[in-house]
């Protein structure tokens, strides 16, 4: 980047006040919120939706690896399609895009339109998380982007613990459609918060497929990149199948696991807050601790969590560690990248998506083959593995 475009950028970026800039924060991460609930919200209306539109519940599924893997697609390509547009008008559009995606499906006549509406998500999904990602480091001084980071990542924890399971309440008593319309209809409430509040953004580097390539040519990223998918491949093998766990390993009833997960949520809201605001403190320290955490806290299960007690605090603690995830990888990506922050989120935010279909596989092939056992002691040793790889970076000067 040129220092005239460095220039051009830093204007736009300051041409509104700071309490405005911490506004448009709070609208990005009620987008990270809507996103990652339309996401995951079919897992808990596959029964409804095979029923009406006549496919199976593993058809259904297909509600949710599809927009996964589109998504990860969409992060690096969206950008670099769009080359220079401003990113506030590419949010928009997006935010747009989610909406009237969302009308179609609440309106899908055939499941094979549904999918397709569910494409049009992965999109949204895919590019918003990637420009959005990286955007407190251009809204906020810089001593506060941890803290603004978290913000923006906050919303992925609460459609875990409130819009996933509020958006399958309403589809239970109201109707599937019903609920994939009020989805849309709060799309439209973020989409006027974002147009009100988002200052103009310009583009401070478009991406290029090249730039794309040279971020693999430095040693932070590639680091945060193959923890990212060593800790998200891990973590989702093991937590697909969490709810079993509970019950056969711990003893624990079918009536208390939706209890439990909803603890998990909320652990893994505090831990990504405490991440926040360790990061500014030392980001390597604070991610090489959650590696560690995640390491001990999955293995431990099948020594502990042997009861109801044992496996509650255990799951609670391992909700926590794993809240802090996002955070502090998209803090990584910054900080080992600040020239080229949004070519190295969109990678980022593409391996991410992946490692979440690829754990889920991973981990269902071991349940059928071998044991449900098999996979925590997978996620621990791909945790392991990460904390290895995060260790390697102890002298990145960017991450003291």
């Amino acid at each position: 980047m040129t220092t005239t475009e460095e220039a051009a950028a830093q204007v736009s970026d300051q041409q509104t006040s700071p309490s405005s800039h911490w506004l448009a924060v709070t609208a990005v991460a009620l987008g990270t919120f809507l996103l990652v609930t339309a996401e995951q919200l079919p897992i808990g209306l596959l029964t409804a939706v095979g029923s009406a539109l006549s496919v199976s519940e593993g058809t259904a599924g297909l509600m949710v690896t599809v927009p996964s893997l589109v998504a990860a697609v969409a992060a690096p390509l969206v950008p670099m399609l769009v080359g220079g547009m401003n990113r506030r008008l590419l949010l928009l559009g997006l935010m747009g895009l989610m909406m009237l995606a969302n009308v179609a499906s609440a309106l899908a006549p055939s499941f094979a339109i549904l999918v397709a509406s569910r494409v049009l998500v992965g999109v949204a999904i895919g590019g918003f998380w990637a420009v959005a990602s990286g955007l407190a480091v251009r809204l906020v001084a810089p001593a506060n982007v941890s803290r603004a980071t978290a913000i923006i990542f906050g919303g992925v924890g609460a459609a875990n613990v409130f819009g996933v399971p509020l958006g399958t309440l309403l589809g239970e008593f109201s109707g599937w459609r019903i609920a994939f319309a009020t989805l849309s209809a709060l799309a439209c409430v973020a989409l006027l918060a974002l147009l009100a509040l988002l200052p103009p953004l310009a583009a401070s580097q478009p991406v290029r497929l090249r730039l794309l390539a040279e971020q693999l040519g430095n040693p932070g990223v590639r680091v945060g990149i193959l923890a990212t998918f060593l800790i998200v491949t891990g973590h989702f093998s093991a937590y697909t199948f969490v709810s079993p766990a509970l019950q056969e390993l711990s003893g624990i009833d079918e009536r208390l696991v939706g209890p439990l997960l909803f603890g998990f949520g909320l652990a893994g809201m505090v831990g990504n807050f405490v991440a926040g605001a360790a990061l500014a403190r030392n980001p390597h320290r604070t991610v090489l601790a959650i590696t560690v955490s995640l390491a001990a806290a999955m293995p431990l299960y099948l020594v502990l969590g042997r009861g109801p007690v044992g496996g509650a605090v255990l799951l609670i603690a391992w909700g926590l560690a794993f809240g802090g995830v996002s955070v502090s990888l998209q803090t990584w990506m910054i900080k080992t990248a600040p020239q080229a922050v949004e070519a190295a989120s969109a990678l980022w935010v593409a391996v991410f998506n992946l490692s979440i279909g690829l754990g889920a596989l991973t981990g269902g092939v071991i349940v059928d083959s071998l044991t449900l056992q098999t996979v925590l002691w997978l996620g621990g040793a791909c945790a392991l593995a990460a904390a290895l790889a995060v260790w390697t970076a102890r002298t990145n000067k960017n991450l003291r």
